[in-house]
Order: C-alpha cells, then sequence, then structure tokens
C-alpha cells in the first residue's frame, strides 16, 4: 500500500444535495423546504430546545419530585470500619480531616454503618446513623456534643 493509492471506501462520499436546480431534480421551487413556516425562511429555522410547537412542554407537564438538601452535599460519610484507622480517645471532626477520612470541601461528617469498630471512642461534634451509633455504644464509645 502506498499513500497515493489511498481511496475513501465505495459509498463512503455522498454527492451533495443540489438545490433549486429545475423541476426535474427533484429539489426546485421551494428546494426541500416546503411550503411556508418557520423552516422555510432563510436564517429562521431553529426552534429553542423542549419547544412542542405551543403544546404544553413536558418538562412543564411532568410533576416535579425530589429534592437535595445543600446539607447533605457538605456532609461527607465515614464508614464505621474506618473509625478504627484512628487511635482511641476522643475523635472530633478536625481529627477526622486530619486522618483523611473527610475531604477539604466538607463542612461537617456523619458517621455511617459498614463493618465494625473495636475500639472505644468518644465522639464531639460528629453526627452519626442510628446502626453505627448503636455499634459504637457497644463497643464502649459514646456521643458528646
Amino acid at each position: 500500500m502506498k499513500l497515493n493509492t489511498i481511496k475513501r471506501a465505495a459509498g463512503a462520499l455522498t454527492a451533495p444535495k443540489r438545490v433549486g436546480r429545475g423541476i426535474g431534480s427533484g429539489l426546485g421551487k421551494t428546494c426541500g423546504r416546503g411550503h411556508k413556516g418557520s423552516f422555510a425562511r432563510a436564517g429562521k429555522g431553529k426552534i429553542k430546545a423542549g419547544f412542542e410547537g405551543g403544546q404544553m412542554p413536558m418538562h412543564m407537564r411532568l410533576p416535579k419530585i425530589g429534592f437535595r438538601s445543600k446539607m447533605a452535599a457538605d456532609t461527607a460519610e465515614v464508614l464505621l470500619y474506618k473509625l478504627d484507622l484512628l487511635d482511641a480517645g476522643t475523635v472530633d471532626f478536625a481529627a477526622l480531616r486530619a486522618a483523611k477520612l473527610v475531604p477539604s470541601t466538607a463542612k461537617r461528617a456523619k458517621i455511617v454503618m459498614k463493618g465494625e469498630v473495636t475500639k472505644a471512642f468518644v465522639l464531639k461534634g460528629v453526627t452519626a446513623t442510628a446502626g453505627a451509633k448503636a455499634a459504637i455504644e457497644a463497643a464502649g464509645g459514646k456521643f458528646e456534643e
């Protein structure tokens, strides 16, 4: 194979439509644009995304459901078994951030039940799910505000 012998595959390149070339071409007179309407006009063929011809659009017809709290977006989840990486004692938000269990963008932390905890922790200023709270208290830990 040589560079000067390379060709496109058969049918890969189609000729452009030649509009406005008489009745026999099939694309004469209106040039495939139909009669009247916005698509027949020059430069007016665009419509807004979601526009449905004046009918009530889908995004307005459907019910609005769901809600995401901004507070939830600022809260980092810490898995219960990862607490064992820390030294037993008092654990607060600063200690979790220092251990890189919480990202720098988070403003608060919540302990989530996954795995087991073996050490006794005193948690200050950190919330927990009901299951995580029970597991921490069963291991001899407690929560302080």
